[in-house]
C-alpha cells in the first residue's frame, strides 16, 4: 500500500503560542476583568526584549536582520561544505547579499543556527538562563489557561499520529522573520516536533508563496494539507491551495482554540476537503486523542 502523509501546516502568533496579543493586552480583555491586562502585557513584553536578545548573541541576528530568507536551505547550493569549527564569523566581512562571496557567508551562518536549533537550548545557554526561560515559559502557560503546553500537546499527536502507511509531518510558516522565528520555536518548547528545515518565513515572500513551497516539497497523490491559524492571510492561502483551514480564535468562547483543538477534529476538516476517511485509520487518532 503506498504510504499516506497528512501535511499539518501552523501559523506561529496567536495560533502555537501567544506572544503579540499579550504584549497589546487583547488576549485579557474578552475574560472581562477575570484576566489582569497588564501582567499579561509584562509578561509579552519580557519575552519579547529576551528573544531579541537570544537571536543576536547566539543566531547572529545582529549580522543578518536584514538578509531574511524564507527558510534555512534558500541558499544551500552556495555552502561549499567547508569546515566551520575555527571560522571566525566576526572577522569574515560578511555584507550585503551583492555576491555570491555573501550569500555563501550566509549559507554558512544558516548551516550553524540549523546545527543549534537541532542541539536545542540547552546547547547555547547556560543553567540560569535555561531556568529563566523555563520559568517564563510555566508563568505564560499559568496565566494563558494552558494555551502553550496544549498547542504543543496537539503537535506531539499530530507527531506521534505516524502508522505502518501513515506519515505526519508539521510544518511553520510565519508572518515573522526566519530566525527570530526560529528562536520562538525553541523557546516555546516546539522544536521537538518541528525540525528546523520545516520552519519557513512568509516575512517577504507571503503565505501563497511558502505554501507552494510546501506543495512542491511534498508530493503525491496520497498527500494531504490541512492549514490551522488565526489570520486571513493564510485562510486565503489555504482557500487558493484549496486545503482545509481551521480558524484558530483566542477568545474564551471560540470554537478552535488550546486547550480543546485535538487531532480528531482536524481529522473532521480533513475529511471535509479529502472525502469520508476512516480517522482511526487516516489520521492516527486514537481514543485518548479525542
Amino acid at each position: 500500500m503506498d504510504q499516506k502523509m497528512n501535511v499539518y501546516v501552523w501559523d506561529m502568533d496567536e495560533t502555537l503560542i501567544l506572544l503579540k496579543s499579550l504584549i497589546n493586552g487583547t488576549y485579557a480583555e474578552p475574560f472581562n476583568g477575570s484576566k489582569d491586562v497588564e501582567k499579561g502585557v509584562e509578561i509579552g513584553k519580557t519575552w519579547e526584549n529576551h528573544i531579541l536578545q537570544v537571536c543576536d548573541e547566539y543566531f547572529f541576528y545582529e549580522q543578518i536582520e536584514n538578509c531574511n530568507k524564507p527558510f534555512l536551505d534558500a541558499l544551500s547550493q552556495y555552502d561549499d561544505g567547508r569546515d566551520l569549527s575555527d571560522y571566525d564569523f566576526s572577522e569574515d566581512g560578511f555584507g550585503p547579499l551583492n555576491d555570491d562571496i555573501n550569500k555563501r557567508k550566509l549559507a554558512y551562518r544558516h548551516r550553524i543556527i540549523a546545527q543549534k536549533y537541532k542541539k536545542g537550548l540547552h546547547s547555547v545557554l547556560d543553567e540560569d538562563m535555561a531556568k529563566f526561560w523555563n520559568d517564563l515559559y510555566d508563568v505564560t502557560d499559568r496565566y494563558t489557561d494552558r494555551w502553550l503546553s496544549s498547542a504543543r500537546a496537539c503537535l506531539e499527536q499530530c507527531s506521534s499520529g505516524n502508522k505502518e502507511n501513515i506519515q505526519n509531518v508539521n510544518i511553520l510558516v510565519t508572518s515573522g522573520s526566519l530566525i527570530p522565528s526560529l528562536v520562538k520555536s525553541l523557546l516555546f518548547q516546539l522544536d521537538d516536533f518541528i525540525p528546523s528545515e520545516n520552519v519557513y518565513s512568509s516575512w517577504e515572500v507571503g503565505k501563497p508563496q511558502c505554501f507552494s513551497y510546501i506543495k512542491e516539497r511534498f508530493t503525491g497523490p496520497n498527500v494531504r494539507f490541512c492549514v490551522i491559524g488565526d489570520g486571513w492571510e493564510e485562510c486565503e492561502a489555504a482557500q487558493t491551495m484549496k486545503w482545509p483551514f481551521v480558524q484558530i480564535d483566542p477568545r474564551p468562547a471560540g470554537p478552535h482554540r488550546f486547550p480543546g483543538l485535538t487531532l480528531k477534529t482536524l481529522g473532521h476538516y480533513f475529511a471535509v476537503v479529502y472525502g469520508n476517511v476512516d480517522e482511526e485509520n487516516d489520521v492516527g487518532v486514537s481514543h485518548q486523542s479525542s
